[in-house]
């Protein structure tokens, strides 16, 4: 690539594809790989990639939030610890590995300390900041708000479902129930 001017604030980039399809793909990849180096320059922060991130913050919660916490909420801790494996079940599902096999290898070699991803070719633990892959802080911080919502929301849906069950049922012997 070559710079007509020094300090260009603009450039083109021109895509090429054989049909319609494939330059929208295109199109959309080079959006999203300028969108995350905006994010990243926003956020002045970037997470460990490949699954690190989650590997990290599910044995944080099992192994120092959960034995410190009491009652339902531990329950409600280890279920989300549980959770966040999604994503690395999700990328050695994805790269045809055993997800269970792997998931124990990268819990085994992971730690508090070093956060360690999933190598998607060999299905072995990487170093993810040694081999450049980051994650965007703001698609992290995000992704966690919008899960508890949701899952909020999901339990309330169903504690009013229950209690609409429980209106409908009527004691033995009401006068107003009108299926005796």
């Amino acid at each position: 690539i070559r710079t007509l001017q020094q300090n260009a604030k603009s450039c083109t980039i021109l895509l090429q594809g054989p049909n319609p399809h494939s330059l929208k793909q295109m199109h959309d990849a080079v959006n999203d790989g300028l969108r995350s180096c905006k994010n990243a320059i926003e956020d002045k922060a970037v997470v460990p990639g490949a699954g690190a991130f989650e590997v990290a913050a599910s044995l944080h919660l099992t192994q120092t939030v959960a034995p410190a916490t009491k009652g339902r909420t531990k329950l409600g801790v280890l279920a989300f610890a549980e959770a966040l494996l999604v994503i690395p079940k999700t990328l050695a599902e994805n790269s045809g590995l055993d997800v269970q096999e792997t998931l124990l290898k990268l819990q085994d070699e992971s730690s508090e300390d070093v956060p360690v991803g999933l190598n998607c070719d060999t299905g072995e633990a990487l170093l993810p900041m040694e081999e450049g892959i980051w994650d965007n802080v703001r698609v992290k911080r995000q992704s966690l708000y919008l899960s508890t919502v949701l899952a909020t929301q999901l339990l309330l849906v169903d504690e009013v479902m229950r209690a609409g069950r429980q209106m409908n049922k009527a004691p033995e012997g009401d006068p107003m129930d009108l299926h005796q």
